[in-house]
């Protein structure tokens, strides 16, 4: 991090790395409030949220998705976010019918990100099923028929098309993922790690986000999440698990030996009450973190380091927690976040942002300390417009 003037001097400013935001739907800006309706008092959970994101879903066309992508990447740009991964998977039509143009939706959200100037990743996600019971797919309910296709050889065709334009395109990037494993059965899950493998771009997936995600798990594949994606070789140094909060002690040695990473979303996860991230865990086991705004209930890169850190010391019940462990924690995610996406780790020292030390959030801390509290004490608030 460079000062560009004298803390304490007015208008004084720094710049420091902009986070890269490595998990992202940017749809769900549109779920803001609206997702807070009483849903059931205590039956209230992520899976009454799901209902009311899936009726959202199901009302987008290309020229909405576009605008609210924009809206959401604008937002993002000014908080501080320096590059998007964008986890997309409403694919088709409502009715699971492709589109004249089978990519509409993705190249919409590109367009928009390209637009705003806010370099993404694309990372098409793979959908099949509504999940598994009793020895079968379970079909889509009607809000998920849109995220569907009918294998994964019509999945990774439309990979190929987007990496096709994204050769084209400057800012724009393609990886690939699946959403599940509830949403895709096992053989999706290898033929997405090879073609990953083959054509050397990032892989990222939903797992061990909630509880009925794992006993769904252990009832078709008699393993955790983790375990599946270990033995169906999706699991490496180019993986990354979305969420990753109720693992086992074997789960997290099997991430560290992996070179997998965990991308955390802390103001989603505490917004849908899926529990808490183990972060020391994974800090000991030396599994790289990384941070995602997801659903958008806040678009705030410092929130989101700082419900992390927050949530290591909870974990522990001491103040001795992630920034114990890593000195320059905003800078260690900022690394982990761009190798997530595919890209150098070395853009963190690149690719920076202007904060305004005499923010209310910063004014009168020590030029020392500035790494300690842009992952405590500071919030979007402290961005200077570029």
């Amino acid at each position: 991090m460079s000062a560009a003037a004298e803390f304490g001097d007015p208008g004084a400013r720094a710049t420091v790395p902009s986070m890269p935001n490595a998990h992202s739907h940017a749809f769900q800006r549109a779920l803001r409030g609206r997702a807070e309706r009483p849903g059931g008092a205590d039956q209230d959970d992520f899976w009454t949220w799901r209902t009311e994101m899936f009726r959202l879903a199901e009302a987008l066309d290309p020229t909405t998705m576009r605008q609210v992508a924009y809206e959401t990447y604008s937002e993002m740009r000014g908080a501080g976010y320096g590059v998007v991964g964008e986890f997309h998977y409403v694919h088709h039509q409502p009715d699971g019918t492709p589109y004249a143009e089978p990519n509409a939706m993705a190249l919409a959200v590109a367009e928009a990100a390209v637009e705003v100037g806010l370099p993404i990743v694309l990372l098409p996600a793979a959908y099949h099923r509504g999940g598994w019971s009793d020895g079968s797919d379970v079909p889509p309910a009607s809000g998920q028929r849109r995220f569907c296709d009918p294998d994964v050889d019509a999945f990774l065709e439309r990979v190929e098309a987007l990496r096709a334009f994204a050769a084209s395109v400057p800012g724009v990037s393609v990886g690939v993922a699946a959403h599940s494993v509830r949403a895709v059965p096992r053989g999706w899950l290898e033929a997405i790690a090879s073609y990953s493998d083959r054509h050397g771009i990032v892989r990222h997936v939903h797992a061990c986000e909630q509880r009925r995600e794992l006993a769904e798990c252990q009832a078709e594949h008699g393993c955790s999440p983790i375990e599946l994606l270990a033995d169906a070789g999706f699991l490496g140094p180019r993986t990354s698990v979305i969420h990753g909060i109720h693992v086992s002690a074997d789960d997290v040695s099997m991430l560290a030996g992996t070179g997998t990473t965990v991308v955390s979303c802390p103001t989603t996860e505490g917004n849908l009450g899926d529990g808490y991230l183990p972060a020391m865990a994974y800090a000991q086991a030396g599994v790289p973190l990384a941070i995602g705004s997801d659903s958008q209930v806040r678009i705030d890169p410092f929130e989101e380091a700082r419900e992390l850190e927050t949530g290591s010391r909870r974990e522990r019940q001491l103040r001795t927690g992630l920034l114990a462990a890593v000195q320059d924690l905003w800078a260690e995610l900022c690394r982990n976040g761009y190798a997530s996406l595919g890209l150098d780790p070395e853009l963190a020292a690149q690719r920076v942002v202007a904060i305004d030390l005499e923010h209310p959030d910063l004014r009168g801390i020590d030029a020392m300390d500035l790494p300690l509290a842009l992952v405590t004490c500071a919030s979007a608030g402290v961005v200077l417009s570029s």
